[in-house]
Parts: structure tokens; C-alpha cells; sequence
């Protein structure tokens, strides 16, 4: 990641997750991005921890590469139910470079769960980097298209309960 800081320091704990560069920056670097991307990532949930649309917290459910059927690469990640109350599908159209790192794999040979993502954007359109518990997936695509969707998750969500996730 170039600016969502996936090992920030505040006060005396280390580890923290700050996407804070990243938002800052983002004013700058969001008319370079396509369409697509922009939207994504303008998102005000994209990088509030407690929103529902919150990339972090979700699950590599299922990676579609194109086919004659859909040309394009799509990524679905499924919701966490402490705090989304749908699942996103990210679609990749003219992706030109994809990189998945699993340095170590789980049982199924998926990452874990989201800790953050972040867009760029690139020569060829906008890069899209997501970092895993363990791992990461980096595309590079003309634009993406991302999706949300109603989930199979009843609303056991309760406010008091809080997320450890959040805490970070």
C-alpha cells in the first residue's frame, strides 16, 4: 500500500490501522481516477471502520476469471455479520495485471478477511490493492465496478456488542 498505513503507531500502540494518509490524499488523486473507481473510492463508508460499507472485515469469497460468457475478472467478498449487512462484488474490466500473494495460505487457499484496500490511479486506468489477513491482491484494470448486494445474514448486529474489528 503506498498510503492506507497498515502499521501505524498511536501513543503507545503499534499495529494501528490508519487509511488517514490515503483520505487525504484522496482529494488529489480522485479526478485521475476512472469512473468506476472513483465512485468506489469517494464512498464516505469506504474507510470508516463502524460503516456498513466498510471494506475492512469482509472474506475473499470467490474469484471469477473472464470467460466467454464475461470477459472481465470479478471478486466477490462476502459480508461480516457484525457489521455488513451486504456483500460486494468488485467487477475489473481490461485488467492488464493481477498479483495474489498468500505467503500462508489457509485451509481453503484463500487470503483472510480484509484489513484494507486502496485505488490509484495508473497509466492504464486505476490499480486496486487489498490487503489479507494473511496476503494481498493487487489488479491493475481500466476501471472497476463495485457492487453491493443484499446478504444471507439475519440483523444480529447489536450496537452494544461492539466489533473487535472496530477497535483498530
Amino acid at each position: 500500500m503506498q498510503y492506507v498505513d497498515l502499521e501505524a503507531v498511536r501513543g503507545a500502540c503499534t499495529g494501528v490501522i490508519d487509511p488517514t494518509p490515503y483520505v487525504e490524499r484522496l482529494p488529489e488523486l480522485i479526478d485521475r481516477l476512472p469512473p468506476g473507481a472513483r465512485a468506489f473510492a469517494a464512498d464516505p463508508d469506504h474507510y470508516r471502520f463502524s460503516g456498513t460499507r466498510c471494506t475492512k472485515d469482509l472474506q475473499l469469497q470467490q474469484l471469477t476469471v473472464p470467460s466467454a460468457e464475461c470477459p472481465d475478472y470479478r471478486i466477490h467478498f462476502r459480508h461480516n455479520c457484525w457489521k455488513h449487512d451486504e456483500d460486494l462484488i468488485v467487477r475489473y474490466t481490461e485488467v492488464t495485471e493481477i498479483r495474489i500473494d498468500i505467503p500462508e495460505a489457509p485451509e481453503l487457499g484463500l487470503p483472510g478477511t480484509v484489513i484494507l484496500d486502496e485505488i490509484l490511479p495508473h497509466e492504464y486506468g486505476c490499480s486496486h490493492e487489498v490487503a489479507f489477513r494473511p496476503g494481498t491482491l493487487y489488479i491493475v484494470c481500466r476501471d472497476l465496478t463495485a457492487t453491493w448486494v443484499a446478504a444471507d445474514c439475519p440483523d444480529n448486529r447489536n450496537p452494544d456488542d461492539g466489533n473487535p474489528g472496530d477497535r483498530e
